[in-house]
């Protein structure tokens, strides 16, 4: 397996399963935290992330399938995604929530992409089936994981210890992407 593509993979798990520690108790913290926090302002806010990613991921793939660069962007991308945890450490109502999740949007849609355009590029043909099962089963196990975790670390420690935590490991595997791009850049 290239070392690229471990590199990659191990990237989305920390990513992916520190966001996974919210996930399950997200619609809780609005609920119960921000002023105007209901469970409909939560489904609003998965809404506003998801249309955002959406409506700017199309256009912007095309322009980002003409670049030589990729790795850059999905640093650029990464780093706009590992800013929200710290966006939602200092909510006190649902408006900063909409305004992190436009920011998780924008991030989503240059990083997404990007990501599984270099994923399919770092793949051995060989192996397809054992490398996207690889990253499938590390992305369920990390999930599964992040997703008791998550609700512990809020119970015991409270929210804004868990988004710190989710923080924390994004930038891990954000710090994954650079030594990515560092070996992208020489060929390797």
């Amino acid at each position: 397996m290239k070392r690229n593509l471990i590199l990659l993979i191990l990237s989305d798990i920390l990513i992916l399963s520190s966001f996974g520690l919210i996930a399950p108790i997200f619609a809780v913290f609005i609920n119960d935290n921000l002023i105007g926090g209901s469970l409909v302002t939560a489904g609003l806010a998965t809404t506003i992330f998801l249309a955002t990613k959406s409506i700017i991921q199309l256009p912007l793939s095309w322009y980002v399938d003409k670049r030589k660069h990729k790795t850059r962007l999905l640093i650029f991308g990464t780093f706009i995604i590992i800013l929200v945890p710290f966006l939602y450490v200092i909510a006190k109502s649902v408006y900063t929530i909409f305004i992190a999740q436009v920011v998780y949007g924008i991030g989503a849609a240059f990083a997404y992409p990007i990501w599984f355009t270099l994923f399919t590029s770092y793949l051995d043909k060989k192996h397809k089936g054992f490398e996207y099962s690889l990253w499938s089963t590390g992305i369920g196990i990390g999930a599964a994981t992040a997703a008791f975790l998550g609700a512990k670390i809020a119970e015991s420690l409270g929210f804004k210890i868990l988004f710190l935590t989710v923080g924390f490991f994004a930038f891990l595997g954000f710090l994954l992407l650079l030594f990515l791009d560092v070996r992208h850049r020489r060929g390797k």
